[in-house]
């Protein structure tokens, strides 16, 4: 007897709908699967047998085909657990067929016939929604994360309860959940910007480059606060709109990575430098995001940047440019998505304290210029803001003098990326650092002496053509912080000084 249960898997961060076709057919007792399964799947013929036989079922002593279709689209993971148990169960009689084709079933299987959760349930949910035709009946852990795409969740907690509710012997409610209370539940960051001392060059910087989504690159000895001030930019950036927090939790739940059930605040990722390229934008045999896609609608903190291999650097080019990364194979092309923010961090020389006020270096200048050196052009023409972050004096460590609040600094950042957002609302495009050269012209207008600070600056300091549009692109930003449409000398003045360690690189 042929039986059929319709399920889901996750390719990349995209869901795609599978149809689990069991048969059960006379002859020597086999049970194999095919359709191109992973070893994870495969190995689902040892969990479903004896989750069928301690569920108080017979497992029928005859050959078992299961087919997962479409059968070239390659499936992974143990989602595939209950619906093929349920298959097994379905073709011999003992579940309503009728009622079965009204789910789409995903949940691993223990060896009691429990259920668990499995990676990836978000984007499947978001699949089942699209097709609007069936509920889905998912194991009890990811009832939160399924809920969100509006659609019929039946959670269960056993292979067991699942037969019992499809034969009408149980009722299970559709579980339901509040998304803006979900959202507000998990609205909350354990750092703030009032708990930096000083550094009011570096606040300023870090809040024009919030402000505008530039990348910004700070420089400093030990000590001076890089990796704090970087670890509280997400606490300044606009809250996430309730369809880029849909994007964000869906690339989670495709890494396996969502508790929660929903993410509602701006990731931070800070991976270690010893991080491969691969790790870093994605990929593997079935294709995972990277650090990059999971930073995405957040900061991405790449501290001691020099520390990394100069190829895992240089994959960051594209994303940077594009705001996606497209990995490629010889088996498979897959996009995952990567607007994020990048903030690097780095010492000025291996040791650490080239140009201390009190502390002396004791490298050389090839030492210093071989460290510095690690970071392509390429790569630093696309940081926008470069600024050196010094030591923190005494005075201010000891103040009493109360700062400013992560609110008080978002305040203003969501102000100014509205009026971005009524400026660019026709473009497609959010923030000025996404502008491009053809658009600088149209939304970037310069008094003639900011045009004359401005050339005078790029032929000083050597700038590329690359790095002048970046100037222009920050100085926008600081003239929308100061209410002003047309770009003034004060504006090129200061975007010039938040490039001023070009020329310690080059």
């Amino acid at each position: 007897m042929l039986a059929k249960v319709y399920s889901g898997t996750v390719y990349g961060i995209e869901g795609y709908i599978v149809e689990v076709e069991v048969d059960i057919t006379s002859g020597f007792p086999t049970f194999s699967i095919v359709g191109l399964p992973d070893t994870a799947v495969k190995e689902s013929r040892e969990r479903v047998t004896s989750a069928i036989r301690n569920s108080g079922f017979d497992l029928p002593s005859r050959k078992i085909t299961v087919n997962l279709a479409p059968a070239e689209l390659k499936k992974e993971g143990a989602g595939f657990d209950l619906p093929i148990a349920l298959g097994i169960l379905a073709a011999q009689g003992l579940v309503n067929m009728q009622e079965l084709n009204k789910y789409y079933i995903v949940g691993e299987l223990a060896l009691d016939g429990s259920v668990r959760r499995v990676r990836g349930i978000f984007p499947l949910a978001l699949k089942f929604a699209r097709e609007n035709n069936r509920a889905v009946i998912i194991p009890q852990q990811s009832v939160k994360e399924t809920a969100v795409a509006k659609i019929d969740v039946y959670p269960v907690s056993s292979l067991q309860e699942v037969v019992k509710f499809i034969n009408s012997e149980i009722k299970i409610e559709p579980f339901k959940i509040d998304l803006e209370k979900l959202y507000e539940d998990n609205l909350f960051y354990d750092v703030d910007f009032s708990d930096v001392k000083g550094q009011q060059f570096a606040k300023r910087a870090i809040e024009v480059a919030a402000s505008g989504g530039h990348n910004i690159l700070m420089i400093g000895p030990p000590g001076a606060g890089k990796t704090m001030l970087a670890s509280r930019i997400p606490t300044i950036l606009p809250k996430l709109t309730l369809e880029e927090a849909i994007e964000t939790t869906k690339v989670y739940s495709s890494a396996g990575l969502l508790n929660e059930g929903f993410i509602s605040i701006r990731p931070f990722r800070a991976p270690h430098h010893t991080i491969s390229d691969v790790a870093l934008v994605g990929g593997g045999q079935f294709p995972r995001p990277g650090e990059i896609s999971l930073a995405h609608n957040g900061v991405l903190f790449l501290d001691e940047l020099p520390e990394f291999d100069r190829n895992v650097l240089e994959v960051l080019r594209q994303p940077l440019e594009k705001g996606y990364i497209t990995v490629s194979r010889a088996a498979f092309k897959c996009d995952f998505p990567a607007r994020f923010m990048l903030v690097a961090a780095c010492n000025p020389c291996p040791c650490g304290y080239y140009g201390h006020p009190k502390k002396e270096c004791v490298c050389s200048p090839y030492q210093i210029q071989k460290y510095i050196s690690k970071i392509s052009g390429p790569l630093l023409d696309r940081i926008d803001i470069q600024i050196e972050v010094p030591p923190v004096e005494i005075e201010e460590l000891t103040s009493s003098v109360p700062q400013e609040t992560s609110e008080e600094i978002r305040t203003r950042v969501e102000r100014v990326r509205k009026i971005q957002y009524e400026r660019y609302k026709n473009k497609k495009i959010f923030t000025n650092s996404q502008l491009a050269s053809k658009l600088i012209k149209e939304f970037c207008p310069m008094t003639e002496e900011a045009k004359k600070m401005l050339k005078l600056s790029i032929e000083k300091l050597g700038l590329s053509a690359r790095a002048y549009d970046r100037i222009i692109k920050v100085a926008r930003t600081i003239a929308d912080i100061d209410g002003k449409e047309v770009i003034d000398i004060q504006h090129i003045s200061e975007a010039v000084q938040y490039r001023s360690i070009d020329r310690l690189i080059r």
